[in-house]
């Protein structure tokens, strides 16, 4: 379906608000983005596995079992690869969080090794010389790729329970703001999208720096569970009404939300921020307070 394309200069583009008095300017929706890497190397895995296949099925019966079972392997592997990227990025992007439970990239550079070498003995090579295929596919993959993140990030110092509740805190918000992106995409409006993606990344601002003080978890916690819980039924909802009837009163109606909600975010982030630096302030304070009774 041919969309209309909102720009800034269009006569019926949605511009953003202005910000409330004393709340934070609203953010691109580029702000704290990073390229991401599942891209051209990860698609290219998903056509090397095709290249087996044609060839098993010219072949004898041997063959085809043979390179059939190339291709579940390198496809197996092609899939992990990606997950692990997605998953590396997801890492990367938190403060705090834990380590991958399931190693996928090194688990499929393993399966690149198997599959290789698979394919080296179905071209009528010998064990050995797959072998060797093998381990030096395993080696290429895992140095284009990388390995899996091995330890959590951000726990040195902190209390492993309070990690733990927040990292399952930021999970299930994170759920929540996928679940909006996913639902507004059946508005088809671009400008909506746009919308959307503004208010996730004032969302994770204060996931951020609950990430950064897990002690601002327990104020924070309606902000991550019910409202975000709350948005994500309401753009549920709104999307499904608008695709059906596109109604003005309804787009605006929701539009008012997200910036309500927009503003509460960012106030409460601004908030904890400033609580987190008079926490400091006054640690500090009462350091030197000490060290100066102790010199004297």
């Amino acid at each position: 379906m041919a969309q209309r394309f909102g720009g800034k200069f269009s006569s019926d583009s949605a511009r953003p608000p202005a910000a409330a008095p004393g709340s934070a300017p609203p953010q691109g929706g580029f702000r704290g983005k990073r390229p991401t890497r599942v891209g051209f190397r990860s698609n290219l895995l998903f056509l090397m596995p095709f290249l087996f296949a044609i060839r098993a099925f010219r072949g004898d019966p041997g063959d085809l079992i043979l390179g059939l079972g190339v291709f579940a392997l390198l496809m197996a592997a092609a899939w992990l690869t990606r997950e692990g990227l997605v998953a590396e990025e997801a890492y990367e992007s938190r403060r705090i969080a834990r380590r991958p439970a399931f190693p996928r990239k090194i688990f499929a550079s393993v399966l690149t090794g198997a599959g290789l070498g698979l394919g080296v003995v179905m071209a009528g090579q010998g064990v050995v010389i797959a072998g060797l295929l093998g381990l030096i596919g395993a080696a290429l993959h895992l140095g284009a790729f990388g390995a899996d993140p091995l330890k959590d990030k951000g726990a040195e110092g902190v209390d492993q329970f309070q990690t733990d509740r927040v990292a399952r805190a930021v999970d299930g918000a994170e759920q929540h703001l996928a679940a909006m992106r996913d639902a507004i995409l059946r508005a088809r409006d671009r400008a909506l999208e746009a919308r959307v993606e503004r208010f996730i990344t004032t969302a994770r601002g204060l996931f951020r720096t609950v990430e950064g003080d897990p002690r601002d978890l327990t104020a924070a916690r309606r902000y991550l569970g019910v409202y975000l819980e709350g948005a994500r039924d309401a753009t549920v909802k709104f999307a499904d009404l608008y695709a059906d009837g596109r109604n003005p009163a309804q787009r605006a109606a929701y539009e008012a939300l997200l910036d309500d909600l927009e503003t509460t975010f960012a106030r409460r982030t601004t908030d904890l921020l400033s609580n987190n630096n008079s926490d400091l302030n006054v640690e500090i304070e009462v350091l030197r307070e000490r060290l100066e009774f102790e010199n004297r």
